[in-house]
Formats: C-alpha cells, sequence, structure tokens
C-alpha cells in the first residue's frame, strides 16, 4: 500500500472562484496536480476525490481500509459537524492528515471546533498551497 488518499469537501470544486481574498487563486485541479507530484517524488500513488456529499465521502473512506496507506483530508465546512466522517476516519488504520487553505481558528467562531481532529494525525491550517505539501511529506515520515 503506498497510496494516498486526498479527499476534499463541499465547495472546494471551487477553489481559485470563490472567495480568493481567503484561498487563493489556485484551483482544486493544481491543488491535485501539486500533491500528485509531490506524492510520487516520495513513492506514493496518489487518488482524488472532491465531493460535495458527505456520504460520497465517507464511503471513500470506508473503500480505504486496507487500500491507502493513509489519507489527507480537507472536509471544508464539514470539518464543524460532520460525526459521520468522524466515525469512518476513526475506522482508518493509518495516518489521517487534516488540511485546511486558510486558518480556521482566525475566522467565525463556528469554524473554531474540528469534529475531524481528534481522529487525526495531525492538522495542518492556514499555510495555503504548502500545508497540502507538509501533509504528504508528514505521510511519508510517519508511514516511512
Amino acid at each position: 500500500m503506498s497510496s494516498i488518499l486526498l479527499l476534499h469537501g463541499p465547495n472546494l470544486n471551487l477553489l481559485g472562484q470563490r472567495e480568493p481574498e481567503i484561498y487563493g487563486h489556485a484551483t482544486l485541479a493544481d491543488y491535485v496536480a501539486n500533491c500528485t507530484e509531490w506524492a510520487r517524488e516520495i513513492g506514493f500513488d496518489l487518488e482524488h476525490l472532491q465531493s460535495n456529499h458527505e456520504g460520497d465521502l465517507v464511503d471513500a473512506i470506508h473503500s480505504a481500509r486496507g487500500r491507502h496507506a493513509a489519507i489527507v483530508i480537507n472536509a471544508g465546512a464539514f470539518t464543524h459537524y460532520s460525526w459521520s466522517l468522524h466515525d469512518a476516519l476513526a475506522t482508518f488504520h493509518g495516518p489521517i492528515i487534516e488540511v485546511h487553505i486558510s486558518q480556521p481558528n482566525a475566522r467565525e467562531p463556528w469554524r473554531h471546533t474540528s469534529v475531524i481532529a481528534p481522529v487525526a494525525s495531525g492538522s495542518i491550517a492556514g499555510f495555503g498551497m504548502l500545508g497540502y505539501r507538509l501533509a504528504i511529506e508528514a505521510v511519508s515520515r510517519i508511514v516511512r
């Protein structure tokens, strides 16, 4: 299992268009292309899924069990209330890295709580694209 599952939640398909003053101008395709390259550099394949539907992400996490070495997840707004993602991630036996492009704790109070963090190996927030590179590097160090 030398692959990483990269998951993106709701509205992240609009990266580059939605609130560029917060999320920047890079598109989701830019993020996936960079992550694919960074994973390849350290000997991992990368599979990606973005969905605006919670159940799709839960299904992807379930199918990752035994197939992927790690999960990198930006759950978007699901971060703050999706106990189904929390429970699904808790069944995954491998590193889980939570990533956020912006810094949720510097934004609205409802963004300050993550229900993903308690089941994640670690969280990276506020570094934009760099946060994803750090997440891929973390996976490499934890798995190897």
